[in-house]
C-alpha cells in the first residue's frame, strides 16, 4: 500500500496540495470549476500545518489497526482490502467519535448540510494521489507500507 508522507524541509506552505485535493474530490475534477462553479465545494482531505518556519501537508495515516474504525458506532468508518481507511458518508451519523479517536487528528468534520466525517482516501483510481502529483517542491511523497489488517470491520478486527 502506498502512503503519503510529508518532507517538511521542502514544504513552502503553498497549499497547492489542498487545492488539488479539493479539485480531485469535486464533481468536475477541474481546479477552476471546483472553486468557481461548484457548491458546496468539497473540503480538502489534506491540511497544511504551519508553526513558525515549519510547515507540512498532513493527512490520514491509514493505520494498520485504525482507532477510528474501532470507535465508529455506525460502521461508516471502514478498513478496505487495499489497506485504506475510508468513510462511507451515507452511513456516517456525524457523532464525531472517529475525530476523537484518531491519534493523529487527521479526520475532519463537514458540518455543511448532512454532517459527516471527512478524511484522506488516497484518491482511489489514481496511481499517485492528487496532492503528491501536484506538489511543486516534492514535499509530499508516497512510500510503500504493509497494509496490515485488510478489508475488515471493527467487529472482525476485534475477534
Amino acid at each position: 500500500m502506498k502512503l503519503v508522507m510529508a518532507s517538511e524541509e521542502f514544504c513552502i506552505t503553498c497549499k497547492l496540495c489542498e487545492l488539488y485535493c479539493v479539485a480531485e474530490h469535486s464533481r468536475s475534477r477541474d481546479l477552476w470549476k471546483a472553486f468557481k462553479r461548484e457548491s458546496p465545494r468539497p473540503l480538502p482531505l489534506i491540511t497544511v500545518e504551519q508553526d513558525g518556519p515549519l510547515s507540512f501537508g498532513f493527512n490520514c495515516r491509514h493505520c494498520a489497526e485504525p482507532e477510528c474504525v474501532f470507535a465508529c458506532p455506525s460502521g461508516a468508518m471502514r478498513k478496505h482490502p487495499d489497506g485504506t481507511v475510508r468513510v462511507d458518508e451515507s452511513q456516517c451519523i456525524g457523532c464525531w467519535t472517529c475525530v476523537l479517536a484518531c491519534p493523529y487528528g487527521a479526520i475532519g468534520r463537514d458540518e455543511r448540510g448532512r454532517h459527516h466525517a471527512v478524511k484522506c482516501d488516497l484518491c482511489p483510481g489514481r496511481e499517485v494521489p492528487a496532492c503528491v502529483a501536484n506538489c511543486p517542491n516534492r514535499a509530499l511523497i508516497t512510500v510503500e507500507r504493509e497494509t496490515g489488517v485488510q478489508g475488515r470491520t471493527a467487529e472482525e478486527m476485534a475477534s
